[in-house]
């Protein structure tokens, strides 16, 4: 199906044809002609399938079908999105789309000043693509308001929720119009998920592409078992043996990523790193360059997990399991794009493999093992036999019991003989202890007290 099938503005008929758009894709296909029909959507698909697209052009016609002028501090349309790199790639993209329409877009995101995203809104703007803590600061300066908001997207809403970004983003939505058309768009599916939907959205209609939590078709997948230690060797020997040019990389911490950036440096590896202590300037350039092919590798947290649109990007490694089997999806979702075949590789630690299996589990289908020679791991089977049992550490309780012996008793013990020196005189009475004895056969340990100490407990 055809894009110039669907009727739309001549203005946005055109930009599509800039930006090389003809045939749509399973998601445009299903969810462009009923969000246009104002209908609220909850969407899942694959990531790189085409989704923005599918949410920007119904948006865009439908505000062109019902012009308004625009008015500061006041858009018409909201898209909340979880990541900074998210948030400049659809401002970009929707520009595109609305570069010859008398709309403007302005994009609110953390990590740079607030002066000049506040003159834009303050200039007014049409199309607001925030990052929800952005858009909380700008809302309590008094730079932004919501409730002329007629149409708003919540893109990659998963992940916003992984992200903890839940309660504003409800905060965020009760100060929109009452009246307005919501489209929730995610790549996985969730309990959570489902939840925020029935929260947000009227009478809405579900659009699932593909099967849930699966990955695209044109995706290998790979996993290297290898331990922690020799990661870093594993991946320098299968980069220079396979040639492998322009490789993204995900590691589950800032300290991994800046290990591995160090290690590759001393072998002369052009790689940057890509994570939250990095400014946006940093990782904005870092991102550049590693599009441009000035950088062979570029290392990442989950901060990237979204929001990169790299076009023939052939390699996506996990340098390290995420914790959550559905960021595994989000991960390799950087290649294999738009129908271009992609690897993503796996190096998988013994403590990794029930993550990994959760993981398999998650997409309905086992993962392809690899066994480098030279950095085999031995027990594996055992290892995951005794973490899938709960092991049970330290010593046991054992029940005690106290006998108090006063001095001069004969019960328990015989009476003690008198403490004299050779000269006859009484020597002073030796500290009092407490004497254990134990029977295993007679039952608990017990406790005796002699002298002072028992006629205190005696007492």
């Amino acid at each position: 199906m055809q894009f110039s099938s669907l009727d739309l503005a001549p203005e946005l008929q055109r930009a599509l044809a800039d930006c090389g758009y003809s045939a749509m894709t399973p998601v445009q296909m299903q969810a462009i002609v009923p969000a246009r029909r104002g209908k609220d959507l909850q969407v899942t698909a694959q990531t790189g399938t085409g989704k923005t697209a599918a949410f920007a052009l119904p948006v865009l016609q439908r505000m062109v079908d019902n012009p308004k002028a625009t008015v500061e501090r006041r858009p018409r349309a909201l898209i909340l999105t979880p990541t900074r790199e998210l948030a400049e790639q659809l401002a970009d993209n929707i520009s595109g789309y609305a570069k010859y329409l008398a709309l403007s877009v302005t994009a609110l995101y953390g990590g740079v000043k607030m002066g000049g995203q506040a003159n834009k809104l303050q200039a007014g703007t049409d199309l607001v693509i925030a990052t929800p803590g952005r858009l909380m600061e700008h809302i309590t300066l008094g730079n932004v308001a919501l409730s002329d908001v007629e149409f708003v997207v919540l893109d990659e809403a998963d992940r916003m929720l992984d992200m903890g970004f839940i309660a504003d983003v409800l905060k965020l939505m009760q100060l929109t119009a009452p009246k307005r058309q919501t489209l929730l768009f995610s790549a996985t599916t969730s309990p959570a998920v489902n939840e925020l939907a029935h929260k947000v959205l009227h009478n809405h209609q579900q659009i699932r592409v593909t099967r849930v939590n699966s990955t695209a078709d044109t995706v290998r997948h790979a996993v290297y078992p290898v331990e922690e230690s020799r990661k870093i060797e594993l991946f320098e020997q299968l980069l220079a043996e396979q040639n492998w040019f322009q490789v993204l990389v995900f590691t589950s911490t800032k300290e991994q990523a800046d290990r591995l950036q160090a290690g590759l440096k001393k072998n002369k590896v052009e790689a940057a790193v890509c994570h939250g202590d990095k400014s946006q300037g940093n990782r904005r350039r870092a991102i550049a360059d590693f599009k441009s092919a000035k950088l062979q590798v570029l290392i990442a947290t989950e901060v990237a997990a979204r929001g990169l649109d790299i076009h023939g990007l052939d390699h996506v490694v996990n340098f390290n399991l995420p914790y959550l089997p559905e960021d595994y999806v989000h991960r390799i979702g950087r290649t294999g794009r738009a129908g271009a075949p992609g690897k993503a590789i796996s190096f998988v630690s013994r403590e990794e493999e029930q993550t990994l299996a959760r993981i398999e589990k998650l997409i309905g289908a086992p993962i392809k093992r690899i066994n480098k020679p030279g950095y085999e791991v031995s027990n594996r089977d055992v290892l995951l036999k005794k973490i899938s049992r709960k092991v049970l550490t330290g010593r046991s309780n054992k029940s005690t019991a106290t006998i108090i012996e006063l001095e001069g008793s004969n019960e328990g013990h015989n009476k003690p003989k008198a403490n004299r020196t050779d000269s006859g005189k009484k020597r002073s009475p030796s500290p009092v202890r407490l004497k254990k004895t134990t029977t295993e056969k007679a039952g608990p340990k017990k406790k005796k007290l002699r002298g002072k100490r028992a006629e205190r407990y005696s007492r």
